[in-house]
């Protein structure tokens, strides 16, 4: 794979979604779950969508339940709590793995283009590391998300230029994603 049009996904109804069809536009890729700690980060996310949207942006979020059953609901509950919850109107796809053998190619061309480097420092960092690795021990070397909302900027051009963990602030994010719509 040379890019992330390279791939296709499925919807929420389980129809292939080609990424080509986002071509010349900025990505933000996020695993997540509804009932995570981080799962407020649905607000400044969409936040971010409705602020940037019209410049080129956009958030695919893929549902995960891989980090301690945090998305235990069907792809249409997802859909319902986010939309009722936090009126997420961003594209919302169907819950996929990110790690091990069933992972979805997509998410472990991420991984590989942005590997993980930590969670940071701090002791809330330290815990989520601690219980990170516990988690994916069952993944073995195929572990490359180590936790929901792990988000992945891509380029007008469909490469990855960053990853950031759930762990990083926001503003940070959403400071990098205004750099590559410039």
């Amino acid at each position: 794979m040379s890019n992330i049009y390279d791939f296709t996904v499925k919807d929420r109804k389980g129809n292939g979604v080609s990424l080509g069809d986002y071509k010349g536009k900025v990505l933000l890729i996020v695993n997540t779950a509804t009932g995570c700690g981080f799962t407020p980060h649905y607000e400044p996310l969409e936040a971010m969508y409705k602020e940037l949207k019209d410049k080129g942006f956009e958030i695919l979020d893929f549902p995960c339940n891989q980090f301690a059953n945090q998305a235990p609901g069907s792809d249409d509950e997802i859909q319902q709590f986010c939309t009722v919850k936090f009126g997420t109107e961003f594209p919302r796809f169907a819950k996929i793995d990110v790690n091990g053998e069933t992972a979805d190619p997509l998410f472990a061309y991420l991984a590989t283009e942005k590997p993980f480097e930590g969670f940071g420092k701090g002791l809330k960092n330290a815990a989520l590391n601690k219980f990170a690795a516990s988690n994916n021990k069952k993944y073995g070397d195929k572990a490359y998300i180590k936790w929901n909302f792990t988000k992945f900027l891509i380029d007008r051009e469909g490469n990855v230029i960053s990853r950031f963990e759930p762990t990083v602030d926001m503003e940070e994010v959403k400071a990098a994603v205004i750099e590559a719509l410039a």
